[in-house]
């Protein structure tokens, strides 16, 4: 039995984040892991800059509501999904990704849970627990599935390390650099290759 897991933002939906740094000017929400690999580091880091600029929930919603998929990325997906079980491993928070789910047809999504307060200020996350891109893999392989992992910042790179084939999808090139054991593609027809070659033909 096979599962294809894959990142989320920057594989499927573009960054969240830097959407919402080109509407506010603020440049430091810029920075996502495939800058900062320590994760914590970053996500203090943003929800400083929110707190000093009095920004909210409803704020980074309304940024989530103008998105859109990735082009083509629907399409890969539902095609992925008729052929193997997907399962989406993200950093990102279930308060922001569902209008996002809603588009790509609900696959199945495993990220981390925002503290938000009742006037609408983020106070803090949670995580699902640490490091569950590679602890989700482990547990997909004890339970005896062959697993492909795909994704594109150096948060993905334990996840793809412990899976059966990692591939990296559009990453920047210090993660290419950094990274060479894995493979790289750049569009999703090299992807879907890359996945069906690890599964059927390995």
């Amino acid at each position: 039995m096979n599962i294809v897991c894959l990142d989320l933002e920057g594989v499927l939906v573009p960054e969240i984040w830097i959407d919402f740094a080109n509407l506010t000017g603020i440049e430091a929400l810029r920075a996502t892991t495939r800058d900062i690999a320590d994760y914590d580091e970053l996500m203090r880091m943003r929800l400083a800059e929110l707190e000093r600029h009095g920004l909210g929930m409803a704020d980074i919603q309304r940024v989530i509501a103008d998105m859109a998929p990735l082009a083509g990325a629907a399409e890969f997906l539902a095609d992925l999904r008729r052929r193997y079980q997907v399962v989406i491993l993200s950093d990102t928070f279930y308060e922001f990704a569902h209008p996002l789910m809603a588009q790509l047809q609900w696959p199945t999504l495993f990220c981390h849970t925002l503290e938000v307060e009742a006037d609408g200020r983020i106070s803090g996350y949670r995580l699902r627990m640490p490091d569950h891109k590679r602890a989700a893999v482990d547990a997909f392989r004890a339970l005896r599935f062959r697993v492909v992992a795909a994704g594109d910042s150096y948060n993905d790179t334990a996840m793809l390390g412990a899976a059966d084939h990692g591939v990296l999808f559009s990453a920047p090139q210090n993660v290419i650099d950094e990274f060479p054991q894995f493979a790289v593609t750049h569009d999703y027809t090299a992807l879907d290759r890359a996945i069906t070659r690890a599964l059927e033909l390995s």
